[in-house]
């Protein structure tokens, strides 16, 4: 998501950054006593913190948080434009015996005495750090958008913080940017009553991920919705609540939301020199080129690897508790992405289907099958890609929400599809084809609560027996609301299982 308009950066750094001694000096990261401190209080700083209690680390935890209040799921500001949810609902669970320092930034980093400078004028000792310190906006450079000094122009602004949200005033809002963010957001205005325009410059949203057909069936959904689409337009400049496009029409605005993209925050990371390129560089267990300090979401650059914050999290909190950590290899590359738009089931599996066209497409190596379903009358589509052994490769679907939540589950475990592809796609039984796989407990149900099947089980085992129960106790569901049908499903095989 996207950074702050106008004030302090929505990040845990600050520009007050020098240079930071070095040193080689080594000393414990793990065991008894250890002290972690966590730069960045977003969610996967956040997550740190609490898998490090789960995993039974009992040494001090401090976490430096810019923002002022609890931490929250900033995936799902959109939802909070249109009234679907409210700051309450997004706020992310307490954090027992953690130290938590909210309004403090780090201002530095003494790498020899292992100490993080803070805004505070103050120190914090550290034994092992853990830097969360996220994705600042990557804003257009258009003409106007800011002032002569550098602060963006009044209704200027980006969407990654609850005051963002605050900012977005006015009833006719212009959203530059046709990526997930951009999307979600016209849509959550739209449906809160707003005069929204969608500026892209490809010929669809998402076009980075879909490929025509589906494209052409987002851009159904929107217009439907009456978002007002002007694609394959770029801004050319920013005019006192005007925008002008590249053929110079002029657009109205009341606020100007910039989707267009985030770089990482790296300046505290790069000031005490670690190695950063785009972002700091960090291997499978998040550590950075001083062994005392880890990184993890979107600040990083992971080696040769796809794998999430929530990964990153987990992986850094097994490794400083002394634990195995599962993921590797594969276990990285399975990206899944679904759109955060209700009323529309829209699903990526893998590098999905971007400028496929009519052809075999990304993720279709030498023998695969590759298998198509449109009803465009219904709003329905799929296009899977499957290795020789009948594993999903990668997959795009439209439009049908028991077939998205059945592949994922394949697509997660490595499994060979049913013979029959099209009753899969369907949802009805596929004879002959056994059962499904069982998902893993580990396996990520709800992607916007992070709530995996583990937690549903525990769940259920303590009396939540219905998906409306589910949801109360673990918040599965309650954000895009596309993982329902996995859910129910769930609840189905748990009931079958219980005595």
């Amino acid at each position: 998501m996207r950074g702050t308009g106008r004030g302090r950066p929505g990040g845990t750094e600050t520009g007050t950054e020098t240079g930071t001694e070095t040193g080689t000096e080594t000393r414990a990261e793990t065991g008894t006593g250890t002290r972690v401190v966590i730069v960045g209080g977003g969610p996967v700083g956040h997550r740190v913190a609490e898998r490090l209690r789960h995993h039974g680390h009992d040494g001090p935890v401090t976490l430096l948080d810019a923002e002022p209040g609890p931490a929250y799921h900033r995936v799902l500001l959109p939802s909070l434009l249109d009234g679907t949810l409210t700051p309450a609902d997004l706020r992310l669970p307490d954090l027992p015996d953690v130290r938590l320092r909210h309004g403090v930034s780090a201002a530095g980093i003494d790498r020899r005495r292992r100490q993080v400078r803070t805004t505070e004028h103050d120190r914090v000792p550290y034994d092992t750090l853990v830097l969360a310190t996220g994705a600042r906006p990557h804003l257009p450079p258009v003409p106007g958008l800011r002032h002569a000094s550098g602060w963006l122009v009044d209704g200027v602004t980006g969407l990654r913080s609850l005051a963002d949200c605050a900012r977005v005033r006015g009833d006719e809002i212009v959203v530059l940017g046709g990526g997930p963010l951009g999307v979600e957001t016209a849509a959550a205005l739209r449906r809160g009553g707003r005069n929204v325009t969608l500026v892209h410059p490809g010929p669809y949203p998402l076009d980075d991920r879909l490929d025509a057909a589906a494209g052409g069936l987002l851009t159904r959904h929107l217009a439907e919705l009456g978002v007002r689409l002007e694609l394959g337009r770029v801004a050319a400049g920013v005019l006192p609540g005007k925008l002008a496009l590249d053929d110079e029409w002029l657009l109205a605005w009341d606020t100007l939301l910039c989707c267009t993209g985030v770089r990482p925050r790296t300046r505290l990371a790069a000031a005490a020199g670690l190695a950063v390129r785009t972002g700091v560089l960090v291997d499978g267990e998040g550590r950075t080129s001083d062994p005392a300090i880890r990184a993890v979401g979107d600040c990083t650059e992971p080696a040769d690897s796809l794998f999430t914050g929530w990964e990153q999290a987990e992986a850094v909190a097994r490794s400083l508790t002394g634990r195995r950590v599962p993921y590797g290899g594969d276990a990285w590359r399975r990206p899944v992405f679904r759109l955060r738009v209700p009323g529309l089931t829209l699903g990526v599996l893998g590098d999905g289907g971007a400028g496929a066209g009519d052809g075999a497409g990304a993720g279709a190596g030498a023998g695969a099958e590759i298998v198509t379903y449109r009803d465009p009358a219904r709003g329905r589509y799929a296009r899977l890609a499957l290795d020789p052994a009948g594993r999903l490769t990668s997959a795009v679907l439209v439009g049908l929400p028991q077939a998205l939540a059945t592949l994922t589950q394949l697509y997660d475990t490595g499994a060979p599809l049913p013979t029959s592809r099209l009753a899969l796609l369907l949802g009805r039984p596929a004879p002959r084809s056994g059962p499904l796989p069982a998902l893993p407990p580990e396996a990520v149900v709800c992607r916007c609560n992070n709530v995996t099947k583990a937690a549903l089980a525990d769940a259920f085992a303590v009396g939540a027996r219905e998906p409306g129960a589910l949801a109360d106790a673990t918040r599965a569901t309650t954000g895009c609301g596309s993982c329902a049908e996995e859910v129910r499903g769930l609840c189905r095989e748990f009931a079958e299982s219980t005595p």
